[in-house]
């Protein structure tokens, strides 16, 4: 545990007291590949002090001070010799006062398989915490935070749902056949309002007491761990929240973007949201700054990452959270939104340390080609170091083809052409595919309440070469039509994760017929594809949608998976022989929702519209 030992409690000359009030990171460990370490040290006039130190196997190779005299940047060297223990940092006025601070190094203690990334074999749970369960009612509310209250009658308000409630139904997300868990950031968002959310961060190392403790961070990990179900953190290189407690003593006069604006109390200078600026050969200065340097509002401060003290602070950040957890992967958030090249950097110290790891970014487009830009392997000039990228594209296809009328152009076709994409990028199985997310209407409401065309969507995504992604509530159908796209409604509460709740999707309690058996129909499938060698690791064939049916398999060795998707509302046949390349002429197969065998023969009858998830494996 960190100490301070104040040696002058009263420094002649500056007439008031001297203390280091943070060091970050708070502490460090022995081994990594890249041997440097910066130290950020805050505290009241520190920048006139001199750093030594006398350890073995550390040694300070530069001292940076920052234009405001309350700052302090240390590059330490931490050579293969050094040991864990605690070092002292002793820091020395020109008056020869002196302050010691107590760093601790630890030792790397985790295996290297804590760290293996998420990958197409996953299926991740999304969850917004606060909205999840609350399994610790006592952490509600803390007064001494600016939001000092909770009223789960305001969508836009705190409800409770923290760590705990995650961990208490660990077994509910693995019977359900998810292996992975990505939850929106559970950081400290000490905002005046809006703080449930966690995109506005207030400090980079601290777990918000409202969602619970590091104790509890690291017992979510490992109780995870312990089910086979990897943690994804939720991670923002892009913005911190107004509050974050640098905001009052800014360390550089260019530590976020239109800083002498915002210093000034003048109106920032908004992002003009033009991704395409990071790729496009004509794109005006004028256009990519804006991009990259404006804030999205104004209680997000943009963060400079051509700073580069700025920079090592996101890296370092990101990396000791990875190894403080053992992290299984990282989404970082607004991924196009800072500066490109940074990103790129960022990436790849990740990756260096750490090389069987994955971080997906969110490259909120409809355009393959953008999605396509990010990804690392691809033969462009920008090297991202970046394996995996959202697939938004894909869920716009699958959203059109499922509510459009069959016709040459609209319907089906629509997946079929989406899919034929996959030509353009490195590797598409590194694709993170999902129905729906925090932040856009539920999957159920996009489809105007439609169970069947629910059900083929999900069916789909479940099947597709690609990381798969499902937001929590999609299991039984929670919807936002109650006014489509407002955040606040598509992060409801999930029934059961509060005490006394009517319905209990947990249980099964109160959850109507269609939520039970949507519920059933994802489980059987995620469990399915969980376990499935064709869907991981198969060869993908597809043929072209025809009278309102389409068709795509997976194959590997004796294992062929069939997925029909029919529009069809009455019963109708499905003529064979165009797929007789699958091989399948005359085999059994098994419908892995229902149980039902069937003979591939010449025709197969469809009962009617909806989703037929065929196998030949038969149990």
């Amino acid at each position: 545990m960190k100490k301070l030992i104040i040696v002058f409690c009263l420094l002649i000359g500056f007439g008031s007291q001297a203390q280091i009030e943070r060091v970050e990171p708070p502490h460090w460990w022995i081994g990594f590949e890249d041997s440097g370490l910066q130290l950020l040290v805050h505290g009241e006039n520190v920048g006139n002090f001199e750093p030594r130190l006398d350890y073995p196997g550390v040694s300070i190779q530069k001292v940076h001070q920052a234009d405001s005299p309350n700052y302090l940047f240390i590059d330490l060297e931490i050579s293969g010799s050094a040991k864990p223990g605690f070092l002292n940092l002793v820091f020395e006025n020109p008056e020869g006062q002196e302050m010691t601070y107590e760093y601790e190094l630890k030792e790397r203690t985790r295996p290297e398989e804590h760290f293996t990334g998420f990958d197409n074999t996953d299926a991740i749970y999304l969850i917004t915490p606060d909205r999840f369960a609350n399994g610790d009612p006592s952490n509600d509310v803390d007064k001494t935070l600016n939001e000092k209250t909770i009223d789960r009658s305001d969508d836009y308000a705190r409800h409770g749902g923290d760590i705990r409630g995650i961990i208490d139904h660990l077994d509910y997300i693995d019977e359900m056949g998810f292996t992975a868990i990505w939850s929106s950031p559970l950081l400290i968002n000490d905002m005046k309002s809006g703080s449930y959310h966690g995109y506005a961060m207030t400090d980079f190392y601290r777990v918000d007491p409202r969602f619970g403790t590091m104790d509890e961070y690291l017992e979510l990990s490992e109780k995870a761990r312990e089910k086979g179900i990897k943690i994804i953190m939720d991670q923002v290189a892009n913005h911190s929240g107004v509050e974050h407690w640098w905001m009052k003593d800014l360390p550089f006069d260019d530590w976020v973007n239109f800083q002498e604006r915002f210093e000034e109390g003048e109106e920032v200078v908004y992002s003009n949201h033009r991704r395409t600026t990071n790729q496009d050969l004509y794109a005006s200065d004028y256009d990519k700054k804006r991009m990259n340097d404006g804030w999205f509002v104004r209680t997000m401060p943009d963060l400079n990452q051509r700073n580069p003290f700025m920079a090592k602070y996101i890296i370092q950040n990101s990396i000791w959270w990875v190894e403080q957890l053992g992290l299984g992967g990282i989404r970082q958030d607004t991924y196009p939104y800072p500066d490109k090249e940074f990103m790129g950097e960022w990436a790849g110290a990740i990756m260096k340390e750490y090389p069987n790891f994955n971080i997906v970014g969110e490259e909120w487009s409809n355009n393959p080609l953008l999605i396509r830009y990010w990804q690392d392997g691809v033969d462009n000039a920008y090297d991202s170091n970046l394996r995996s990228t959202m697939d938004f594209a894909m869920q716009t296809n699958i959203v059109q083809a499922l509510n459009e009328e069959e016709s040459w152009g609209t319907g089906l076709i629509k997946m079929y052409d989406g899919l034929a994409n996959d030509f353009a990028y490195a590797s598409p199985e590194d694709i993170l595919i999902f129905p729906d997310n925090h932040d856009m209407s539920r999957i159920y409401t996009q489809l105007k309440e439609d169970v069947p065309n629910t059900k083929m969507a999900l069916s789909y995504i479940l099947t597709l070469p690609r990381i798969v992604q499902v937001y929590y509530g999609t299991e039984i159908l929670m919807d936002d039509s109650e006014k489509p796209g407002d955040h606040g409604l598509i992060r409801t509460d999930f029934p059961g994760g509060w005490t006394g709740s009517e319905v209990n999707a947990f249980t099964g309690k109160g959850l109507s017929a269609e939520q039970k058996d949507m519920q059933t129909f994802l489980k059987t499938l995620l469990n399915y594809r969980k376990n499935s060698e064709a869907i991981q690791k198969g060869e993908t064939k597809h043929f072209a949608p025809e009278d309102g049916t389409y068709l795509i398999s997976r194959t590997a060795g004796d294992e062929t998976v069939v997925l029909i998707l029919n529009k069809n509302e009455e019963k109708n046949q499905l003529e064979l022989d165009r797929f007789s390349e699958l091989g399948l002429q005359d085999a059994q197969l098994r419908n892995v929702v229902t149980g039902e065998i069937i003979k591939w023969d010449d025709k197969l009858e469809l009962p009617g519209r909806g989703a037929y998830f065929l196998s030949t494996k038969l149990n």
